[in-house]
């Protein structure tokens, strides 16, 4: 990745590219934006400039491979059928490689599916912080800066964190660490404050729709309504071009689950419709249980947001038949949704602390079966 070939940001990348040339280079710097925003490729990009500059072609060339040796990487892994044990990145850099030039915007999930470890949770752990280690106590290979970066770092445990903090404070010379990160609340505060922070927006409609037509020759009707739907989520525009988005099983759950909810109360035999939906469910990963619970958040609010009228705000277009936003808004009110929310975050917590998913997902259908039957108490 190039700097012209990031989508948007612009403020952002003439930050970086003014503070590198001025020579004000912070050690340490924490990348931090929603899924879709371009924190990966931006960081790449950034990268790419300060071992390259503009003009060292043979440089650009290692660049263009992602091979130049002293860039280097850190992500989250799991084992998987070709690495039995003791995983680390330096394991999976042709995995790594593939996905950064077919998905520089894409999400954990996405690399997790390329691993075939949608099943596990993948962590940065202690090898992979010893690893890091050795790595950066070696020399430059050309002299000029080292670069190491986490992608993901909130995925660092414990021991990993701890066993990077004293090379994060005080790094060899012109080594630079660049973390990347969805949930700045989830990198622990000793690391969070020994970097510099770059908060990055979602993307503008303007910037995605701009992107799909030149780099995907949709006409302007096709990408705007593309770039309405995506959310400021470039990732999210990509699915929906390729028609590969997991958001259309997890549509199909979504509905699934509600219309079931619907039905249970009064009638104790949908009860067993719904511990089947918890089955079912509960047979996926955990990573894939998770995504799908936060795409049901979201679902939830734009369904609150279609109920108080604040169309300008709902991108989203449910494709079953038979299902209408418009008619489910009205169940989605100020009176439940932050019961609803709170169920399902709390489901999340659970899961990712390794809980009983079938429990843990039929405890919260009959939780969902008393909240979408509270009544709108602002309407009465």
């Amino acid at each position: 990745m190039r700097f012209e070939e990031i989508i948007g940001q612009q403020h952002l990348i003439s930050h970086l590219k003014t503070s590198a040339d001025n020579g004000r280079i912070p050690h340490a710097q924490l990348f931090v934006g929603p899924e879709g925003s371009g924190t990966l490729a931006t960081a790449i990009a950034y990268a790419r400039y300060l071992l390259c500059g503009l003009d060292n072609e043979a440089c650009h060339l290692k660049f263009d491979h992602l091979s130049h040796p002293d860039l280097h990487f850190a992500f989250p892994v799991a084992t998987n059928d070709k690495v039995k044990k003791h995983p680390v990145s330096n394991l999976f850099l042709d995995d790594w490689r593939t996905f950064i030039k077919e998905q520089p915007y894409g999400n954990l999930f996405d690399w997790y599916k390329l691993l075939g470890v949608e099943n596990k949770q993948g962590q940065i752990g202690v090898d992979e912080a010893q690893d890091i280690v050795k790595k950066l106590s070696l020399k430059s290979y050309e002299g000029g800066y080292k670069i190491m970066l986490i992608w993901m770092a909130d995925k660092l445990n414990n021991s990993s964190a701890n066993k990077l903090l004293k090379l994060i404070e005080e790094p060899p010379e012109k080594t630079v660490f660049l973390l990347i990160t969805e949930n700045e609340e989830l990198i622990i505060n000793t690391i969070r404050s020994r970097c510099q922070v770059l908060h990055f927006p979602a993307l503008q409609e303007s910037a995605i729709q701009k992107a799909l037509q030149e780099q995907h020759q949709l006409t302007e009707t096709e990408a705007i309504k593309i770039a309405q739907q995506a959310n400021g989520n470039y990732n999210k525009a990509i699915d929906f071009i390729n028609q590969d988005s997991e958001d259309l099983i997890f549509e199909e759950w979504f509905i699934t689950w509600v219309r079931a909810a619907f039905r249970a109360k009064g009638n104790k035999t949908v009860i067993n419709d719904l511990i089947g939906w918890s089955e079912t469910i509960a047979k996926t990963g955990r990573e894939t249980q998770k995504q799908f619970l936060h795409y049901c958040i979201n679902f939830f609010r734009q369904a609150l947001l279609q109920n108080y009228t604040a169309t300008n705000l709902v991108y989203l277009e449910p494709q079953t038949n038979n299902f209408s936003l418009q008619k489910f808004a009205p169940f989605v009110h100020g009176n439940n949704i932050l019961a609803i929310n709170e169920a399902l975050n709390n489901a999340i917590y659970h899961i990712e602390r390794n809980g009983n998913a079938k429990i843990i997902l039929t405890d919260l259908s009959i939780q969902l079966t008393r909240l979408l039957h509270k009544k709108d108490t602002s309407t009465t």
